[in-house]
């Protein structure tokens, strides 16, 4: 038996029953809108899309992922698009027997897309909380962002090709965002899809012309949305990765997770930039809690291993290197960092061998002529000064900066400083760690080096609480008075001992909750703090007495176990055998054999 949190839940990429692949944008765009969805259900832990999508096209058994992705429910699912015409079909299964807890079919029009997903996700929180206890909902968990249904299906595919995080799909997501938003000039998210795509292209490229047209969309999306945590996001990245501006960055980021606390990448970014300014503990929580729910994220790896790096802790960080690489093994960024970690833990066999094997890694020239600095001797035949001057004849743009550490490790400091401050100037990407890079600790004596530091980070920065004042588990709140419970305690007791009610196969949290004219909140509320038990347990336990008296009568035995089940209120062969034996240890039949 598993210990994962029994409110917790991993939504697995929607399969494409379209008879057109090219629709796949759109089955992984209903996903994560229902992932998003589950999110804003406090007391609930959501797996977050990249852990979820790790599964994408495996044909695995739910309960290894499950386990992979510490959580107590899957659910999967599909969709079928023709036209103006959705199918989509979804089922939840226990992860702990593979048993299936709930499944339907809807079938809508396209105009109806919005109301379809806010109706299937709290069909699946609600089925949750009956089978697992309380937690609160909301009336409505999305909301239409749009009333244009095309600009909807051009954004979906604008963020299809968004989250595949390279430059083809970056440039194919600028150029759909666009259409979207000529579409559709008053659909807030293209314009923070399109910012964000902007600011990362800036940041990385160099890209003053870029930054600035990101700004531009940023601040119109805010005309139209100024509660968004994608929209803050987008800001958050301008700010810190573009302009170099901790403060704000920080600001935007910790509003981002505010309006979204599951929201990983905006933790992520935040840690990165915890990092940046050397507060590594508070980047540490940050990075602990994204791999919490997002534990097949290959970037919160290499954040997390990153901070270790910059701490000298070399030996974790290849670690987490080794993890990230296990999920994506063209994973750039952790290629690098390994390179880096092989290099300060001497390990000169384990590199060489990589530097061999592995295609992607960077300048393995530049890195064995550090080995040979680091660690005189180890490439006797190696010129660490020729692999200088071949850099400097063929400047090439990657992760690390591979010039300055040579420049620094062979202490041409003025060098290494021109270098270091021209990189600073055009904000290229991982030199912002500069304050902490083991391989420039040389500079640290330099003068140059302090009034870059000085100049960089102008003003102190305190870490903030992500999560806010501490607060009352929203699964524990008080929702009726001792008064209110006292009056309706014996009217729930009446419907369910007098009426009968859970005859019903049918009968849900929500439809009882409306024979006693209660919320359905309170009602579960209700059941789980004052019965000690879920909704699911406490029918079915009225069930299972009353299939054992059916059982027993000699006018029923004509009948299968199954079909006394069935007029019991059970509506699931599983759920009875499981249920049945979990309360009496044996199985029905055993249990019937035994005692007529």
């Amino acid at each position: 038996m598993n210990t994962f949190p029994d409110r917790s839940i991993a939504v697995l990429p929607f399969v494409n029953m379209s008879t057109d692949p090219e629709n796949e944008y759109f089955s992984d765009g209903i996903t994560e809108e229902i992932i998003n969805a589950l999110t804003r259900v406090e007391g609930l832990k959501v797996i977050a899309r990249t852990s979820s999508f790790a599964f994408k096209g495996k044909s695995m058994d739910v309960r290894e992922i499950g386990n992979q992705l510490g959580v107590r429910t899957i659910l999967e699912g599909s969709v079928r698009k023709s036209q103006e015409r959705l199918r989509i079909t979804a089922q939840l299964i226990n992860v702990e027997d593979g048993m299936h807890l709930w499944s339907q079919n809807f079938d809508r029009e396209m105009a109806d897309i919005f109301a379809l997903q806010d109706e299937v996700s709290l069909l699946i929180a609600d089925k949750l909380r009956e089978n697992f206890g309380h937690f609160e909902l909301k009336e409505q968990l999305i909301e239409a962002p749009t009333q244009n249904i095309e600009a909807y299906n051009l954004y979906l595919k604008a963020r299809y090709h968004h989250l595949k995080w390279d430059g083809d799909g970056i440039r194919s997501a600028i150029e759909l965002y666009q259409q979207c938003i000529d579409m559709a000039p008053t659909f807030g998210l293209p314009y923070f899809g399109l910012g964000y795509c902007y600011a990362m292209a800036g940041s990385w490229g160099s890209s003053p012309d870029l930054l600035e047209l990101s700004k531009q969309c940023l601040d119109q999306g805010f005309t139209l949305d100024d509660q968004s945590a994608l929209g803050f996001f987008g800001k958050a990245t301008l700010a810190f990765w573009g302009h170099w501006d901790f403060a704000k960055g920080q600001e935007y980021f910790l509003r981002a997770i505010a309006l979204n606390p599951s929201y990983t990448e905006a933790k992520e970014g935040l840690a990165e930039l915890y990092t940046a300014v050397g507060l590594f503990e508070s980047a540490l929580e940050l990075a602990e809690d994204s791999l919490a729910i997002n534990p097949l994220s290959p970037n919160h790896f290499f954040t997390r291993g990153n901070v270790h790096y910059l701490q000298g802790n070399f030996s974790k960080a290849l670690q987490d290197m080794d993890a990230a690489l296990r999920i994506d093994a063209k994973f750039s960024h952790a290629i690098a960092l390994k390179q880096l970690c092989l290099l300060h833990l001497n390990r000169q066999e384990h590199l060489e061998l990589y530097l061999k094997v592995e295609p992607e890694v960077e300048q393995p020239e530049a890195c064995r002529a550090l080995f040979q600095l680091l660690f005189p001797g180890t490439y006797p035949d190696l010129d660490p000064m020729s692999v200088v001057q071949q850099l400097e004849r063929a400047p090439s743009v990657t992760l690390f900066p591979w010039l300055i550490f040579l420049k620094t490790q062979v202490q041409e400091f003025d060098a290494a400083l021109d270098l270091l401050t021209a990189a600073i100037e055009t904000r290229t990407g991982q030199i912002i760690n500069f304050k902490h890079t083991p391989l420039l600790q040389p500079l640290h004596q330099q003068s140059r080096f302090q009034v870059l530091l000085q100049e960089v980070f102008t003003a102190p920065l305190e870490a903030t609480e992500t999560t806010g004042p501490a607060q009352l588990d929203p699964t524990k709140r008080v929702l009726l008075s001792q008064q209110e419970v006292e009056h309706l305690l014996p009217l729930l007791r009446q419907l369910v001992e007098d009426q009968k009610v859970y005859l019903d196969s049918a009968l849900s949290l929500r439809s009882l909750a409306e024979q006693l004219d209660l919320g359905p909140n309170k009602l579960s509320w209700l059941i789980n703090e004052h019965l000690g038990q879920n909704f699911n347990e406490y029918m079915n336990a009225f069930r299972l007495e009353t299939f054992k008296a059916l059982a027993l009568h000699p006018s029923n035995q004509h009948l299968t176990l199954l079909a006394i089940a069935y007029d019991s209120g059970f509506n699931s062969k599983t759920v009875f055998n499981a249920f049945f034996k979990k309360r009496e240890g044996i199985t029905p039949s055993a249990w019937v054999k035994k005692h007529r």
